[in-house]
Parts: structure tokens; C-alpha cells; sequence
């Protein structure tokens, strides 16, 4: 598991709850089993509770690509997930960014909900914060999390090499927007819930909103190259100036840009990148033209059982009638 140049998703086998002295021994395992560099698998045998976070933000950052992606012609789908890791097309930047922001997230999340050793809740030395804690609320601990994932990652500037500065710059952005979507949430306390006292604390967005805006980060994505920069000597990523193509005119992409360095395949057929789109589903008024690649689609009726003429039933439980009913399924062509 490497967000700065190896596969960023992989599937990581469970073992099962432990109890006892065994569970330190498990926690081991589990760091063993995680595709890490040397130094990342120290720091996770060093932190109990990191390895089950890190298979978390791996299922958690996996299933929000394929949600984001779901009717799109690349699909997020673990095949061809190596070699496009390799090169650098905007899908790339989404998983570094997807990726990063799943890990930032189920870091601070695990850290208030008490898993991570090290770590508890938002510990920032503001009044809010120690009223919070008063009253039991715990705020989600974004501070420990983005501190410890730099340490994690061991990110360093790399003079002329863009690709390394490419997935460096997506990572980042993945984490930025994890920041930006923290939000302070406040709680009433008082007789009757009068607001006599209100507690605030900082809690992050779900993580539907941070893929959707990192999607929408993708649809804008930026194309860079390296520029050198006379003024301090060395090589930045440069894009089209805004409102302009031409390479003459060159500009910084901000840090809040997904950037990629080279333009992406079809993903219409098979290759080492994807499996194609044949036999995907698709909606006939919606993306079925876009996903099919103009090979047109099959169009397939179905009975399906649904629960329906449902009735709440005094005290506790809900009866409910079976209906079926006709589905048209459209999938594309080979």
C-alpha cells in the first residue's frame, strides 16, 4: 500500500478478531500483510490500530471511485490497476487523490473513535474544544491525521523528476480536500433543550462529498509539463495559462487541481488498462451512446420482485405484500 508510486487500492485479506496477548501479534501480521515500504511497515507496527485503518481507507476509497465512476467508461475496476498507475492520465490523479483523502479521513475518524493508541480527539487548544470534551463529544482529529500521513508518505521534493511531482501535487490535493470539508457542528444543552449551553466541535463531511468534489476536480483536471523557474532555480509543474492552450503562456496549477501529464485511452476496448465497455450497463437516455463507443447496446427485459402495499402493524413490525414487475436492462455491444 504506497500513495507516492506503488498500487494506491489493494485488497487486504481480514483476520479476524483477536483478544488477548495474541491481538499485538496480530496487528503485526496484518502490517506484513499490507503492501508497504520498509520505513511505513515500522511506523505500523509502531501504532495499534493503524493496519485496520489502513485496510478501512483502502475499502473506503475503492468504493467511492466506483460510486464516482459508476457511468463512466473507466470504471475504477481493480483490472488494469498496476500498469495505469504507471503512467500518467487524469484516472491516475484521481487515485492518488482518492486514495490520500481516504486514508486522511479514516485516520481522524479512527483517532475519535477511540481505535488509533496514540491518538484521541480533536486536541486543539481552543475553548470550544475543552467544552466539547465536557460534555463527552468527541471531534474528529484532522490534525494528528494530516501530521502523521506526511510522516507516513515521506514526501520530498524531487528536483526534476515530474511524475513524482505530479502524484505528489494529486496527493496533496486529496488531502486538501479532506481540510476543507471540516465543518463545526454544535449541540443544545439545557432544560427542555433550551440552548443554555452550546457545545461546538469540528467534525469532517462524509465521504460522498469529498469524492464528489474530487470528481468534479477530475472533470477539470489540468495537463502540466516542468518548467524550470529562473527566479529560484529549479523545476515547477507548469499548465495552460487560464483561458489560453498554448504552451507559451504558462501558469502554476493551483493546489487545489488535479494535474496529469498525459492524455488517457479510450477505455472503449480491452487493454492492460481496462477491461472495455462490452456488456456494461447503461441507461438508454442517459450515458448509454458514450459508453458503448458507438457499437449500440442490447436491450433485455426482466421480472423483478420488489416489496410493496407495505403496512405498519401495531406495535413493532411492518408487513409488507411481493410485486413484480418488468425491468428493460440496456448493455452495450461488443
Amino acid at each position: 500500500f504506497s500513495l507516492t508510486g506503488k498500487e494506491a487500492l489493494t485488497h487486504f485479506p481480514s483476520l479476524g478478531p483477536s483478544t488477548g496477548s495474541a491481538q499485538g501479534k496480530v496487528h503485526v501480521k496484518q502490517c506484513d500483510l499490507l503492501k508497504l515500504s520498509r520505513k511505513q511497515k515500522r511506523l505500523c507496527r509502531r501504532e495499534p490500530g493503524l493496519a485496520e485503518t489502513l485496510r478501512d481507507a483502502i475499502r473506503l476509497g475503492l468504493m467511492e471511485c466506483q460510486y464516482q465512476f459508476r457511468s463512466e467508461r473507466w470504471n475504477c475496476s481493480l483490472e488494469g490497476r498496476t500498469s495505469l498507475l504507471k503512467r500518467g492520465f487524469k484516472e491516475t490523479a484521481f487515485l492518488y487523490a482518492v486514495s490520500s483523502a481516504a486514508l486522511t479521513h479514516s485516520l481522524a475518524r479512527a483517532c475519535s473513535a477511540g481505535r488509533m493508541e496514540r491518538c484521541t480527539c480533536d486536541d486543539s487548544p481552543d475553548l470550544e474544544n475543552r467544552k466539547a470534551w465536557q460534555w463527552g463529544v468527541c471531534g474528529d482529529n484532522l490534525k494528528y491525521s494530516t501530521k502523521f500521513l506526511k510522516k507516513f508518505l515521506g514526501q520530498k521534493r524531487i528536483g526534476k523528476d515530474l511524475r513524482a511531482k505530479v502524484d505528489i501535487h494529486n496527493t496533496n490535493v486529496g488531502i486538501k480536500a479532506v481540510k476543507n470539508g471540516l465543518k463545526t457542528t454544535c449541540k443544545c444543552h439545557g432544560v427542555s433543550g433550551s440552548c443554555a449551553v452550546r457545545t461546538c466541535w469540528k467534525q469532517l463531511s462524509p465521504f460522498h462529498e469529498i469524492g464528489r468534489l474530487l470528481k468534479l476536480r477530475y472533470d477539470d483536471a489540468v495537463k502540466v509539463f516542468s518548467t524550470t523557474n529562473d527566479a529560484v532555480g529549479h523545476s515547477e509543474l507548469a499548465g495552460p495559462q487560464r483561458h489560453s492552450h498554448s504552451p507559451k503562456h504558462s501558469t502554476s496549477p493551483r493546489s487545489t487541481d488535479l494535474v496529469y501529464v498525459e492524455d488517457s485511452p479510450s477505455f472503449c476496448r480491452p487493454s492492460k488498462y481496462s477491461l472495455g465497455t462490452a456488456g456494461r450497463t447503461c441507461s438508454r437516455e442517459g450515458n448509454c451512446d458514450s459508453m458503448c463507443c458507438g457499437r449500440g447496446y442490447n436491450t433485455q427485459s426482466r421480472l423483478v420482485t420488489f416489496s410493496c402495499h407495505c403496512q405498519v402493524q401495531w406495535c413493532c413490525y411492518v408487513e409488507c405484500q411481493q410485486c413484480m414487475q418488468e425491468e428493460v436492462v440496456y448493455s452495450c455491444k461488443q
